[in-house]
């Protein structure tokens, strides 16, 4: 199994161009959503461990957003009770499609939180930040606060587009971005 991992800034497209390889996609996202939508034992250690910003079952997005302006450091405590469980999710999905050819993996932390193995080929994708900016408005509960605290947890671009393999400049234009998949997918396989 060929693992692929999209890197790249907070709304460079990592998403939209996970979808364009036509493999399994393990998206951390959507993952995270469903710990707190479903995920009573993560509500429960997050109520025990910052009180004051929990207050009932399921988590809502609006309680994360003030627990991470209240105090930089929360954002931190929250990772540490999510990440363990989106991680558990990523093997369940690696023994799922360990027969597949190529499994993608859209994952905003996979370098910071050293997800990466030997193999894996990492794609960093290159957005411009004005059109990044431009389409992060567009999403519900936007804040510029606390874009700035999560980028915060990010290694630098320069870094992640170093340590990567192939690079795809995102102009958000689907034709593009299909080839640059199509070549990079003649390229691996």
């Amino acid at each position: 199994m060929i693992r692929i991992a999209l890197v790249g800034d907070i709304g460079s497209g990592k998403t939209f161009i996970s979808k364009l390889f036509k493999f399994p996609v393990f998206n951390a996202d959507e993952f995270v959503s469903k710990i707190y939508s479903k995920n009573r034992n993560v509500y429960f250690l997050l109520k025990k461990r910052l009180p004051n910003f929990f207050y009932r079952f399921p988590i809502k997005k609006k309680e994360l957003i003030n627990a991470i302006i209240s105090n930089e450091r929360n954002i931190k405590k929250i990772s540490k009770i999510v990440h363990p469980e989106v991680n558990k999710e990523l093997k369940k999905f690696l023994k799922i499609n360990y027969k597949k050819k190529v499994v993608i993996l859209d994952i905003p932390l996979y370098l910071e939180n050293k997800l990466n193995e030997k193999k894996d080929i990492i794609i960093f994708i290159q957005s411009s930040r004005r059109e990044t900016l431009k389409r992060l408005k567009k999403r519900k509960n936007f804040n510029k606060l606390i874009l700035s605290k999560l980028k915060k947890l990010q290694l630098p671009l320069r870094i992640k587009k170093k340590k990567s393999h192939y690079v795809i400049k995102n102009n958000f234009k689907i034709n593009f971005a299909r080839k640059s998949v199509k070549d990079i997918l003649n390229k691996v396989l």
